[in-house]
Parts: structure tokens; C-alpha cells; sequence
């Protein structure tokens, strides 16, 4: 924009390179006060960060470019001054037009900035100095005189230096590096974690052709040139009160560099999920969208009641980076499940603080948009968030155990089994490996004894195979699995993953690891009878509701009475006084 390029200060946040800083030059009329008759016109620099860029798309007709910045106070000493060498310095630790109140003007047209870099001051805290810059591919060359030259070079946000006042006119040879150290190399201490680099990646290459993926070439790129994942930093509190720190969220940074003609490609197995390396950075790209609350906004209820616009945009930028051969329901699934991950891991971090509700509203988290955090808030403190949390945490208390797959899919997990045995991975084997800690043993009481039941049961099966030539060896895991742990969930099917079905797993035989009909009526009877116990206890607690509110009516009425009855006497012994016998 305007020959300069532009991030905001939270996408840049763990870049090294700063393109966030914008001035613009205001004409201000000022008045001395209220009855000044001779108000007097000046140019006035506004220093702000970038913090959201919006476009508006007036139908296809034309765009307008907005920037919303954080600006220094510009008006008083606290946010602009000049040091002793001339260079101007802002202090962000005050800001004006915030957007908070209806004269703000946090928002300026993007042709009306020019980019600027803060260098913080390292002797006054708070304090950046404004450095200059001129756009892209634009010089001023000036008129070619001696003179032109001397009043640019005032414009220059260094002051001029001769090198030869410092450097003394002589034959003699410096040695600019030292020979009386020795030489030695340091690693310097990084807060970032250790990049972790996947190899062997399938990057497709699109051609100049505008069509479809038929004309598409496939390559097989080394280490060199392979997008890299970045673990963002962060502190977790243990049990015992200490600190450690772990992985954070996934940041795809070279992700973002790969030529605009190239994605990533990725593969899925027979049942239509992702699988190998491709699928891990399609997950955290996918937590990366998840995470945009201007693509997809975060005061929805729920993930269905997402704009079909939305979901179709954000789709649209994956497949910009990935080939797909996975479905977009997938995706979308996919995509959905971060969505709600990210609500839920902000609920956790900011909302259940214990702070007042007009502190929580003001309590934004970094890169959230306000009016979008203060509506999620407003529905979480409502009856009807508390009763979809109440829900949820029932669901959650019915879990017995997780898995130790971290963030591989199951999919990933049996696909490397496979690829390093050579021979295909059922679900049993596949619960067992999913649900071990790296030592070997079970991850819970739990887990080892639902292994010991499969694997005594499994015993009982080959017993009969080796005896019964009419048992199926392929179907042993789903009938085990099937006798331990009860039929499979309407849609789902155990070790697994998401988005397959027990039709797409199980074939036509599907029906003899569902509920069969009488479980299916006996599971509504259950529901039916405990509706009739809620609502018997509900009558009970209303019936005794009543009771409580005609006694204490009753006995309002009694004091009434009684009190009546002082007052009555009270009044007969007045008019007595007041009359006494003759």
C-alpha cells in the first residue's frame, strides 16, 4: 500500500522484521479558547501501530482499505517529545482514540498513512524513536544541485556524518579483526523453541494453466526447501505451584514463504482421513484459520450457526497452501473442532478468572477483536451458556481415559505402525499403542484394565479359531471390541478418528456392532423413565415450594393479626385516657 508493506503488530509478533508503524499528517485548527476569534491551522503527525486491516467491497464496484491503529497520545509531553539530538520519540503506554467513546477516530484510510519504525530507547522505558522511511522503488533524485542535496539530507532521519574525522589519515594497515583472541564460535540463548523441521514433504506445483488440478506436476522437495513448524513459548503451571515451560501453539512460518504456485499435497488412507507428515502441518494450519477472528468469528454460539461465507473463505485459503485429497466436509469438520478448542481454550484463560463480569469484558485477549470478545462473554454469563457448560461437563465427567497420541491422529499413528512393520494395524493393536506411556505401561488403572479384558477375550476367540474353521480372523478385533467395551456410538466407530462411520468401516455387516433394536428401546425406556423421575422430583420440589410459601403466609397473617389487635388496644387505652370516668 502506497509502495510501503504493512503487518499488524500481532501478526508480526514473533517476527524480526517490523512493518507496523504508520504516521499520518493531520491539518489541525487550533483554538486558544473558547472565544478565540483567530484560530490558527498546523500539520500535527499522529504515530500509531497497526493493529487490524479491513477492507470493505462495496458489491464489486470499488474497495476501500481501512486501518485501525493504536495511537501515542500526540496532544501533551506523555506520548510525543524531541530529545536533545532532534529525533522524535512516542510513548504507547497512553493512547487516545481508543474507539471506547463516539468522538473517537481510531480508524484512517490506508492511502493516508506512511510507515515509519519505532526503535525502542534503552535508557527511557517506554520510549520509541521514529525512524523514516521512503517506499519501494521510489527515490527522489532532486534537481542534481549542491543545494538540493544539503536540504534533503536535513530530512534524513540520521544526522550526516564524516567518517574521516573519526578515521586518521594514514598509511598504516588496521587490523580490523583480532589476532589476540582466539577464535570461537557462541550460541546465543533463544526464547523461542527449537524449530522442528518435516522432511520430505510432497509439494505440488501448479503451472500457468488457470485450470484445474490436471495439469498439475508433482514434486518431492528436500530439507531445503521444506516449510518448517515454530512451537510457540510457553509457561505451564504444574500441580506443585512451579513453572515449566512446554509447546505451545504451532506457528507455520515458512509456510507463508513458499512460492505462490507451490502447496503442500496432502494424502489420505482408505477411509478418507489425512495421513503421513502432510496431515500434522494441515492440522496446525488448520488451528492457525481456527484462530482468525476475522475470518471466523468467535461470537457464534456454536460452530453450526457459522456463516456458510465464512467456512467457504476459510476453505479457500487452505486449499491455497494444500492440495487437497481429502474432502471439504472434512475439512469444514476439521476445521470446526479447532474452532470450538480455541473458544474453549480462551473461556479457560480470560472468562473464568475471578474478576467481576465488566472487568472480563474489558480483560480482550491479544489479537481479538472487542465487540467479538464482549459478545461471546455476555453469552457465556447468560443462563443459556451455563446451561450448555453444564452439559458439556457432564459429557466430559463420562470419560474415563484419553489417549498418549498427543496431536497425531489415529489415522497418522496406524499409518507409521503399517509403514515400519509392514503389516496392517487392527484396532486392537491399535487401542493398546494409543493408550501407553512412553515406558511402556498403561496410562491409567482404567486403560490396563479394559486391556486385560481384551486380551483375555481375545485369548477365548483364538481358542475357538483354532478348533472352528468358520470364524472370521478379520472380524476377531470388532467383536471383541464389541463384547468389552458395548456397541459402537450412532455414527462413530472406536479408534478411529473423526469422519468415519461404522457403514464406511464395517461394510454390510455394519448392524451387528450397532445397538441392536431391543437395546435401542430399552436405552429410550431408561431416558423415558429418568424424564419421569426429574419430573416427579421437580412436582416435590414444587409442592414443597408452595407448602413453604403458604406457612410463611400464614404466618405473616398471624403477626398481622396479632399487631391489629395491639393497635386496637392501644387506641381503646388513648380514648380512655383522653376520657377518664366522672
Amino acid at each position: 500500500m502506497n509502495g510501503f508493506r504493512f503487518h499488524t503488530k500481532y501478526g508480526e509478533r514473533l517476527r524480526r522484521t517490523q512493518n507496523c508503524g504508520v504516521v499520518v499528517n493531520s491539518l489541525i485548527t487550533s483554538y486558544a479558547s473558547a472565544r478565540d476569534s483567530n484560530p490558527v491551522e498546523g500539520n500535527v503527525e499522529y504515530y500509531g501501530l497497526l493493529t487490524d486491516i479491513i477492507e470493505l467491497d462495496y458489491y464489486g464496484k470499488w474497495k476501500v482499505v481501512l486501518f485501525r491503529c493504536d495511537w501515542a497520545d500526540a496532544n501533551t509531553a506523555r506520548g510525543i517529545k524531541n530529545d536533545q539530538f532532534g529525533f522524535t520519540m512516542v510513548n504507547f503506554s497512553r493512547l487516545i482514540h481508543t474507539g471506547e467513546h463516539l468522538i473517537d477516530e481510531p480508524y484512517v484510510f490506508s492511502s493516508q498513512v506512511k510507515q515509519v519504525f519505532y526503535s525502542k530507547d534503552p535508557i527511557d522505558e517506554g520510549w520509541y524513536v521514529v525512524l523514516r522511511n521512503t517506499s519501494r522503488d521510489l527515490f527522489d533524485m532532486g534537481n542534481g544541485s549542491r543545494d538540493d542535496i544539503s536540504e534533503r539530507s536535513e530530512t534524513l532521519p540520521f544526522p550526516e556524518q564524516d567518517l574521516d574525522e573519526n578515521i586518521p589519515s594514514t598509511s598504516t594497515q588496521f587490523q580490523w579483526v583480532r589476532q589476540d583472541v582466539d577464535e570461537d564460535i557462541y550460541d546465543l540463548c533463544c526464547r523461542k523453541m527449537p524449530r522442528r523441521r518435516l522432511r520430505d514433504l510432497s509439494i505440488v506445483q501448479n503451472t500457468t494453466n488457470s485450470e484445474e488440478v490436471s495439469t498439475e506436476q508433482q514434486t518431492v522437495v528436500g530439507s531445503s526447501s521444506v516449510p518448517e513448524t515454530l512451537d510457540e513459548s510457553v509457561e505451564i503451571q504444574t500441580k506443585n505451584g512451579g513453572m515449566h515451560r512446554g509447546r505451545g501453539r504451532m506457528l507455520l512460518t515458512d509456510l507463508y514463504n513458499l512460492n505462490s504456485v507451490k502447496r503442500v499435497k496432502v494424502t489420505r488412507n482408505s477411509h478418507g482421513q489425512p495421513v503421513e507428515q502432510e496431515a500434522r502441518l494441515l492440522a496446525g494450519y488448520l488451528g492457525i484459520i481456527a484462530r482468525n477472528a476475522n475470518m471466523l468469528p468467535i461470537n457464534y454460539e456454536s460452530w453450526h450457526n457459522m456463516p456458510d461465507s465464512n467456512k467457504n473463505q476459510a476453505l479457500s485459503n487452505i486449499k491455497d497452501r494444500f492440495a487437497l485429497e481429502v474432502s471439504n466436509a472434512y475439512i469444514k469438520k476439521a476445521l470446526g473442532k479447532k474452532w470450538r478448542d480455541n473458544k474453549s481454550i480462551l473461556k479457560k484463560e480470560y472468562f473464568k478468572k475471578p474478576i467481576s463480569l465488566e472487568e472480563k469484558l474489558q480483560n480482550v485477549p491479544l489479537g481479538m477483536l472487542r465487540y467479538q470478545w464482549e459478545d461471546a462473554v455476555r453469552f457465556w454469563n447468560s443462563k443459556k451458556g451455563e446451561d450448555r457448560e453444564r452439559v458439556g461437563t457432564s459429557s466430559r465427567q463420562k470419560q474415563k481415559f484419553t489417549h498418549t497420541a498427543r496431536s497425531k491422529s489415529f489415522a497418522c499413528v496406524a499409518q507409521a505402525e503399517e509403514a515400519s512393520s509392514g503389516q496392517k494395524v487392527g484396532r486392537l493393536q491399535l487401542f493398546d499403542i494409543t493408550h501407553r506411556k512412553k515406558d511402556g505401561t498403561p496410562m491409567s488403572s482404567e486403560a490396563a484394565e479394559i486391556m486385560e479384558k481384551l486380551k483375555d477375550k481375545k485369548a477365548e476367540y483364538e481358542a475357538t479359531a483354532s478348533t472352528d474353521s468358520s470364524v472370521n480372523f478379520e472380524d476377531i478385533d470388532n467383536r471383541i471390541i464389541n463384547e468389552v467395551l458395548g456397541p459402537e456410538r450412532y455414527g462413530r466407530v472406536r479408534f478411529q478418528g473423526s469422519s468415519v462411520n461404522p457403514t464406511q468401516y464395517f461394510g454390510s455387516t455394519s448392524h451387528q456392532y450397532m445397538p441392536f433394536e431391543s437395546q435401542s428401546q430399552a436405552e429410550v425406556q431408561r431416558l423415558k423413565d429418568q424424564i419421569v423421575q426429574i419430573q416427579a422430583s421437580t412436582d416435590e420440589q414444587i409442592s414443597q415450594l408452595r407448602a413453604e410459601a403458604a406457612a410463611r403466609e400464614a404466618e405473616q397473617n398471624r403477626k398481622y393479626n396479632e399487631l391489629q389487635q395491639q393497635l386496637h388496644s392501644m387506641m381503646t387505652m388513648f380514648h380512655q385516657f383522653q376520657n377518664p370516668p366522672s
